[in-house]
C-alpha cells in the first residue's frame, strides 16, 4: 500500500526535524572546538609578536562543507561571540575574526554546494582563503590598527614591522598589511584547508548522520 500524502508529509516534516536537530548539535560542537583553538595560538618568528596563529577557522570550514555555507558563518559568529567575554580588544578583535573567517567560509561554502567533489571543495577552499586574505587588508586598516593606536602608537606599530624588514616604510601601514598580513592570512586559511581536505571524508558522516 503506498503512503497516504499526508503520511509522506509527515515523514518529510520528521526528516528534516531530525536534520535540524543533528545540524544544531554538531553546530554547536564545532563551535565548542573553535573556542578550544582560539585559545591555542603562538607567535610565528616572521611576524610581529602581537599577531598570533591559531586554527580556529577549521571547524567553520568542515561545518560549512558538511551543513551549508549559512552553518559556517554562524559557527564563526557563535565561536567569537563566546570569545568576547574573555576579549582584550573591546570586541574588535573578535569582529575582524568573524569578518574574516565569514567570508572564507562562505566563499568555500558556496562554490561548493554547486560542486559537491573533492576538486570542488578544494577550489572553494581555495578560493575563500584568497578572499579571506584579500579581505584582510581593508579589515585591519580600517577596523583593527586604528584601535591598536589606543594602546601603541602607529609609529611604534610600524617599527615592529620595520625590525624583521627594514624595507617598510614610515608611516606606511597600507605596505605593512600588503607584505605580511595578507601573505600570513593566506597561509593561516591554506593550513585549515590541508587539514580539512585531509580529514573531511572521515568526519563527514558523523555530520550528516550518514553511513558514508
Amino acid at each position: 500500500m503506498s503512503m497516504s500524502t499526508t503520511e509522506s508529509r509527515k515523514a518529510v516534516s520528521a526528516e528534516s526535524g531530525a536534520f535540524s536537530v543533528r545540524y544544531l548539535v554538531s553546530a554547536a560542537m564545532l563551535s565548542a572546538v573553535a573556542v578550544v583553538l582560539q585559545y591555542i595560538e603562538f607567535s610565528i618568528p616572521i611576524m610581529p609578536s602581537f599577531i598570533k596563529l591559531d586554527l580556529s577557522d577549521l571547524p567553520s570550514l568542515i561545518g560549512c562543507f558538511a551543513m551549508g555555507p549559512l552553518w559556517g558563518v554562524a559557527i564563526a559568529g557563535i565561536k567569537n561571540l563566546i570569545h568576547v567575554l574573555v576579549s582584550q580588544s573591546g570586541g574588535i578583535g573578535e569582529l575582524a575574526n568573524f569578518l574574516l573567517n565569514a567570508a572564507f567560509v562562505l566563499t568555500a561554502g558556496i562554490i561548493y554546494r554547486k560542486n559537491r567533489t573533492k576538486k570542488g571543495a578544494f577550489t572553494g577552499a581555495l578560493t575563500g582563503a584568497v578572499v579571506m586574505a584579500l579581505i584582510s587588508v581593508p579589515v585591519n586598516y580600517f577596523i583593527v590598527y586604528p584601535f591598536y593606536t589606543a594602546f601603541m602608537p602607529m609609529d611604534a606599530i610600524i617599527k615592529a614591522y620595520q625590525i624583521i624588514y627594514p624595507g617598510i616604510q614610515d608611516g606606511n601601514l597600507l605596505q605593512c598589511l600588503l607584505v605580511f598580513n595578507l601573505p600570513f592570512t593566506f597561509v593561516k586559511a591554506m593550513l585549515s584547508v590541508v587539514i580539512v581536505m585531509l580529514i573531511y571524508k572521515r568526519i563527514s558522516p558523523l555530520i550528516r548522520g550518514t553511513s558514508r
